[in-house]
């Protein structure tokens, strides 16, 4: 018998996931192994789970007999949240090997290693190994490289929040977050690796310096990570992925309004525009902190992208309190939404209350939300026609064409064009298309990086 030497991936769900499968598949190559794409046939496939929705959790079982139709032989491992939260059901679904949690999923390759060296080949009973999400206290960096045109740097993990409707703190454990050397560390890495942007990624990331030094002191700050960043040579786009509006201070929105390398797109969750139901889902602010954060934005950046998460059909949302926040939104200068249709998650309070929204609801007041996310992204392209701004282009062909995006996040398209992968041109953009993505020409033919 060959020796396995070929293994897959496939990522569910969040930008930290993305990241951290990288930095996996990394320790594989370390270790002697090939990376293949999860279509062609490899001896490991390794799915890394989400559990935020209901519907991640139904993909897996897919996605499990996908790998199993390319080579039935296979050794299949599920790493990651929905791992950590339900192991013996994933270890119940036919054709999977090795389950592993929230702090396991890093030594996979030695897990493995062992099981392949076993007299059954790993081949016998599904193999579980899930610690006390307690025990889930220490940290673990990573990045992801060679997967996109930008990379994902963590630098934080888990959540000390108690939002009523979240299974991350189940799945993650405490907020905790990497020695600010080993975060600019990493960066530079990615840097000499030829990428040319950078987004940050964690759980709770306006969180960062909690745990730094396995406690909950905040040796450094957010702000003090973003400025430290800055200085980082041979980054050209620094992006910041979602932050809690909580958590995003005056002294970062101001510092990436004249900064170096930060650029002007913020993501902030929401989830609701009535203030009943953000005590109720024990968020950490009202609605009112959330247009100060958006007015501030638009302040200091007035052609900054601001996108935004919202819950739709959330228990005790009744039709007012759903206007409530539809209009609301209508009121914000925000550039797009992120709509999740709330989903009952196992062992959150929120399951456990009444006023619970039929799903036909539900699922109705997320298609009015996704709508509006439509106008509203449309209106933020129209605003920005006419503008001379940088896009870093994409490394894929999608039917002909080249996508990228400006440092304010909007997605423009070319005629495919290898030579423009991974490079950043000064455009003027002049129109819309009919699938909503803008066209531009080129201000001049020089590649800034």
């Amino acid at each position: 018998m060959s020796v396995p030497n070929k293994v897959a991936f496939y990522t569910l769900g969040c930008k930290l996931n993305y990241s951290e499968t990288s930095t996996i598949a990394r320790d594989f190559t370390k270790e002697g192994y090939e990376r293949v794409d999860f279509k062609e046939e490899a001896d490991i496939y390794v799915i890394n789970t989400c559990s935020v929705t209901e519907n991640a959790d139904k993909r897996f079982k897919s996605i499990v007999k996908q790998a199993q139709k390319v080579n039935p032989d296979a050794f299949v491992a599920a790493i990651g949240c929905y791992a950590q939260l339900k192991p013996e059901e994933l270890a119940d679904v036919d054709g999977v090997d090795l389950v592993l949690g929230a702090t396991e999923k890093f030594k996979l390759p030695f897990y493995i290693n062992e099981l392949l060296a076993s007299p059954d080949r790993g081949k016998g009973e599904t193999q579980i190994h899930s610690c006390e999400i307690e025990d889930a206290d220490f940290y673990v960096g990573s990045y992801s490289i060679g997967d996109r045109t930008r990379a994902f740097l963590k630098v934080q993990d888990g959540c000390d929040y108690k939002c009523t409707y979240c299974t991350i703190p189940l799945a993650r454990g405490i907020s905790r977050s990497d020695a600010l050397e080993n975060v600019l560390k990493n960066a530079s890495e990615i840097a000499k690796q030829g990428i040319k942007e950078i987004v940050l990624t964690g759980v709770n990331i306006g969180d960062y310096g909690k745990g730094e030094f396995g406690n909950k002191k905040h040796e450094h700050t957010f702000f003090e990570l973003c400025q430290a960043l800055d200085e980082v040579a041979g980054i050209e786009r620094l992006r910041i992925s979602s932050i809690e509006p909580n958590l995003l201070k005056n002294e970062t929105i101001d510092f990436v309004a004249q900064s170096k390398t930060f650029v002007p797109h913020f993501h902030i969750p929401l989830q609701s525009g009535s203030n009943a139901l953000l005590k109720l889902m024990k968020r950490r602010y009202m609605s009112e902190l959330y247009v100060d954060r958006v007015t501030r934005i638009k302040q200091v950046m007035p052609d900054a992208c601001i996108g935004v998460d919202v819950i739709a059909g959330f228990p005790g949302e009744t039709d007012e309190l759903f206007l409530e926040t539809y209009n609301f939104l209508t009121q914000l200068d925000i550039s797009y939404l992120h709509v999740f249709t709330y989903s009952e998650r196992e062992n959150t309070a929120a399951a456990a209350m009444e006023g619970v929204v039929p799903k036909k609801v539900r699922a109705k007041r997320s298609k009015m939300l996704r709508g509006l996310s439509a106008k509203m992204r449309r209106a933020f392209y129209e605003s920005q026609l006419g503008r001379t701004l940088t896009v870093l282009f994409e490394g894929e062909n999608k039917e002909g064409y080249i996508h990228g995006f400006t440092q304010n996040y909007v997605k423009v398209k070319a005629l495919w064009n290898p030579e423009l992968v991974n490079t950043l041109h000064k455009v003027a953009l002049t129109s819309i298309d009919e699938d909503g993505l803008v066209r531009f020409d080129f201000v001049n033919e020089k590649v800034l990086g």
